[in-house]
C-alpha cells in the first residue's frame, strides 16, 4: 500500500517546534556532522527532490522516508531564506568538527600569550563566518557592519584573554584554564548589542559546559604519571572530548529558542516601522522573521 505525497508538506518541520523536545529532535537532525562528507552533487539531488515536493509532482516509487532525507540534507546545507548552498564550514552540520578542533586546542594552548592570541582570533574568524552563514538573509546587513561586529567581537576576546591570562599569573592553575571561556562569552556578548541575545545565549550555552568541566576533568587527569608520559596526546585528547560534549551541546544550545520569532512592529527600527506603517497602515501590528542561529 503506497502512502499519496502529492499533498506532503516538505516545508513545515517534522517535529513540532513549538517544544523544546520538537526543536531538540530537529536541530539533532541538521547538525548530524555526517552531513558534511556527502558530495555537493548528492545535496542538489536532495534539492531537487525538495523542489518538485514544493511543485506537487513527486516522482513515482518516493517514500515518506526518502523525502524526510532530502529534507534533511537540505536543511543542512541550504540557507532557509535564499534556498543557496552554504559554505562548508558554515553550516550548522559542521560546527561539531570544527567547534571541537578549534575549543580542543585552545583550552590546551592557554598558557603563553602568542597561542592564546592566535587560537581567539581562529576561533572568532570561525564564529563570524557561521554567523555570516545563516544570517537573516531578507535583512541585508553591509559589509561594514559585518567588518564591525567581527573587529568588535575578536578585539574583546583578545582583550580578555591576554588580560586575563597575564592577571592568572599568581592564580591557581584552574583558573588559568577557564580563560579561554571567558573570553568567548565575553566576545559573545559584545555581540549582544548588535545582534539578537537570545542567539548569544544559544552560543555561549554551547560552549560551557566543554569549556567550563574540561579543565577540571584535565587538570586532574594531568596530576597521573601515565598523563605526564604522554603529554603529545593531550590536545588530540582535549579535542576528541570537547567533540563528545559539543554532539550533544550544539543542538541542545540551538533548541533554546525558537527559530522563527515574532516582534511589535511599534518595537521596530524607525525606518523599518514607518516604511511598514506607510505601506500597511495599522492592520499589520507584528512582524515574524528567522533569528539566525
Amino acid at each position: 500500500l503506497r502512502m499519496d505525497l502529492s499533498r506532503f508538506d516538505i516545508d513545515s518541520p517534522r517535529w513540532d517546534q513549538s517544544t523544546f523536545m520538537g526543536r531538540l529532535k530537529h536541530f539533532f537532525n541538521i547538525t548530524d556532522c555526517r552531513t558534511v562528507l556527502l558530495s555537493d552533487a548528492r545535496l542538489d539531488e536532495a534539492k531537487e527532490l525538495v523542489e518538485s515536493c514544493r511543485a506537487g509532482s513527486v516522482p513515482p516509487g518516493t517514500t515518506e522516508e526518502q523525502l524526510f532525507y532530502a529534507k534533511k540534507l537540505y536543511d543542512s546545507a541550504f540557507h532557509p531564506d535564499t534556498g543557496e548552498r552554504m559554505n562548508l564550514i558554515g553550516r550548522m552540520s559542521f560546527q561539531v568538527p570544527g567547534g571541537m578542533a578549534i575549543t580542543g586546542f585552545m583550552l590546551q594552548f592557554y598558557r603563553t600569550v602568542p597561542a592564546v592570541v592566535f587560537w581567539q582570533w581562529v576561533n572568532q574568524s570561525f564564529n563570524a563566518l557561521v554567523n555570516y552563514t545563516n544570517r537573516n538573509a531578507a535583512s541585508p546587513i553591509s559589509n561594514k557592519q559585518i567588518g564591525v561586529a567581527y573587529a568588535t567581537a575578536t578585539s574583546t576576546a583578545l582583550a580578555t584573554a591576554v588580560g586575563l591570562n597575564l592577571y592568572t599569573k599568581r592564580a591557581p592553575p584552574l583558573v588559568a584554564r577557564w580563560v579561554p571561556f571567558a573570553a568567548v562569552a565575553a566576545a559573545n556578548c559584545k555581540a549582544a548589542i548588535k545582534g539578537i541575545t537570545q542567539v548569544v545565549i544559544s552560543r555561549v550555552t554551547m560552549a560551557a559546559p566543554g569549556m567550563i568541566i574540561l579543565p577540571i576533568i584535565m587538570q586532574r587527569l594531568e596530576k597521573h604519571k601515565f598523563m605526564q608520559r604522554i603529554t603529545f596526546l593531550h590536545a588530540p585528547l582535549q579535542v576528541m572530548m570537547v567533540g563528545v560534549f559539543l554532539i550533544f551541546m550544539v543542538p541542545a544550545a540551538c533548541s533554546l529558542f525558537p527559530q522563527n520569532c515574532s516582534m511589535a512592529v511599534s518595537k521596530l527600527e524607525p525606518e523599518l516601522r514607518n516604511s511598514i506603517v506607510s505601506q500597511y497602515g495599522d492592520k499589520v501590528q507584528y512582524v515574524y522573521f528567522n533569528k539566525g542561529l
